[in-house]
């Protein structure tokens, strides 16, 4: 079972149903009671980092996912990604769960938001078996994260080469949306399940 993180800003619906899609069966809980069965978590999010990162505090998320991942896979997408980092400045500082190394900063390059499909290269870890170098994925995002190269899963071109996709442990973050992005995203998302 996997355990979808409800703190009141996601795409809760639509990764229930790509997971359902490829016959995982997932919860989607906000209470962590609920969520202690699920033996992986998606933390997903839209909107901005500083209200995403309130909420996931003021229900005691922030805690219990920063606990879970210690034993727990954990996949972070889009916002849900950059929560994952320690910083972000998005409207000012605020701190994120600082389960990977690095910070959240604003796209200077190129059109903002980066909206639609581009390419996601320079794959590793498990989370991208059998998906071919260059495959496009499904983005809607201003802000990108600056991390070391040692955190970085994938890379993408949007004015500037940055990591859109990260790991440390067992935390994984994208920054696209796997539950849009097609067959593509629905392997990933097998992946992140069965690795």
């Amino acid at each position: 079972m996997v355990g979808i993180v409800d703190y009141g800003a996601g795409n809760l619906r639509s990764v229930q149903k790509a997971l359902e899609a490829i016959g995982q069966p997932a919860r989607i809980a906000g209470d962590p009671a609920a969520l202690d069965g699920c033996d992986r978590l998606i933390l997903p999010g839209v909107g901005s980092f500083g209200a995403g990162m309130r909420e996931l505090c003021a229900r005691g998320l922030d805690g219990y996912v920063r606990a879970r991942v210690k034993d727990t896979k954990l996949l972070g997408i889009c916002l849900g990604m950059q929560f994952l980092l320690q910083t972000s400045f998005e409207e000012g500082e605020h701190a994120g769960l600082g389960l990977i190394e690095g910070r959240v900063v604003r796209f200077t390059e190129g059109k903002v938001p980066q909206i639609g499909w581009n390419e996601v290269t320079a794959l590793r870890t498990p989370l991208f078996a059998g998906i071919p170098e260059g495959t496009r994925f499904y983005f809607v995002h201003s802000y990108r994260a600056d991390c070391a190269d040692a955190f970085v899963a994938a890379r993408t071109e949007y004015g500037v080469d940055y990591p859109s996709a990260v790991y440390a442990g067992n935390a994984y973050g994208v920054q696209f949306h796997p539950e849009k992005s097609g067959e593509a995203g629905l392997r990933l998302l097998h992946n992140f399940c069965t690795m």
